[in-house]
């Protein structure tokens, strides 16, 4: 029997809980699903990748990569009742959402699968290398609210983050993607953060400078699949504790009309010691996108840096008296 207070013992923070990634084979040449004029498949429309899967396999399922029906219905419910904001009596956070705003969804993908990664085959995130540990520490110190806002994380300035990435996870609510297709261009629109990618079709060449927040895309098709190569991201990326060398590789291609299939590679050596893959399934959305309000330079951020101001002339008074 899994209870919520299991789950507590081997699962990472709610913050990295995402999806569950089936490992579909690619797509099929000749399948049964949408084409355009040109005979390449159809991915336009709205896409909905929620899901409660974790990304990384919990320690407690050690080598188990896939559920029985049994463990799955049993996880479904226990997660549900960990998830659920209405259920957080002693919160630490400010402002934080009842369970009315939360999408997250409530299913299991797939195959029952224990998590999103497929690789490395023990379903976790490599190791940090050294160099990315130094890093993140002083990316730590920088981030410290008197240092100003200029330094805080791009996505609490609502530049980019969350579940748009890239690469795509889906997380707490807007885990949504729309997808357009043009002869030179393949658009990658997400709910979350109202961002929208602009992959460049058979591209000779990367733009190296300026660089971007999300980096520079060129796609191009292999038989039925969709493969997008992303380099040259702006700094550290809105992604984990990537840095501004992370190289991304993402697949897209139709299972059937209705399901989409995702697939990711990361490879940055001054991060991971190893690359690592993630795969997970979207299905076609009946509702379109709406607008995500969050926006760089809000009323909270001047709010919270004027706290800060106060508290730290608060206390130079305070030190003076003594």
């Amino acid at each position: 029997m899994i209870d919520a207070n299991a789950l507590n013992r081997f699962f990472l923070p709610a913050s990295l809980f995402f999806v569950l990634a089936t490992p579909a084979t690619l797509a099929q040449e000749g399948g049964d699903f949408p084409r355009l004029a040109n005979g390449l498949p159809d991915l336009q429309g709205t896409w909905d990748f929620r899901t409660i899967t974790p990304l990384q396999r919990p320690q407690g399922f050690a080598d188990q990569e896939v559920l029985t029906a049994e463990q799955a219905a049993e996880f479904e419910i226990a997660r549900q009742e960990q998830l659920d904001r209405d259920n957080f009596t002693d919160t630490t956070t400010t402002g934080d959402y009842n369970q009315f705003w939360y999408d997250r969804g409530s299913e299991i993908l797939g195959s029952n699968r224990t998590s999103l990664i497929t690789y490395p085959p023990d379903g976790r995130i490599p190791e940090l290398t050294e160099r990315a540990q130094e890093r993140n520490a002083a990316r730590r110190e920088a981030a410290t609210l008197n240092h100003g806002i200029e330094v805080r994380p791009l996505s609490e300035r609502c530049i980019m983050g969350f579940n748009s990435g890239p690469p795509m996870l889906p997380s707490a609510y807007n885990n949504n993607v729309q997808l357009v297709q043009t002869g030179d261009y393949f658009l990658i629109h997400n709910e979350m953060v109202h961002n929208a990618r602009i992959v460049k079709m058979n591209a000779a060449e990367y733009r190296q400078a300026p660089r971007d927040w999300e980096g520079d895309s060129i796609g191009y098709w292999d038989g039925d699949t969709l493969i997008v190569e992303t380099r040259y991201f702006a700094r550290a990326t809105s992604f984990g504790n990537s840095s501004e060398n992370m190289e991304l590789t993402e697949k897209f291609w139709l299972i059937d009309a209705d399901t989409l299939g995702y697939e990711f590679t990361i490879s940055d050596p001054t991060t991971w010691t190893d690359s690592w893959t993630a795969m997970f399934p979207m299905r076609r959305a009946t509702e379109p996108i709406y607008e995500y309000a969050c926006h760089e330079g809000n009323y909270s951020m001047a709010a919270i840096m004027a706290g800060w101001r106060t508290q730290e002339v608060l206390a130079e008074f305070s030190t003076e008296e003594d």
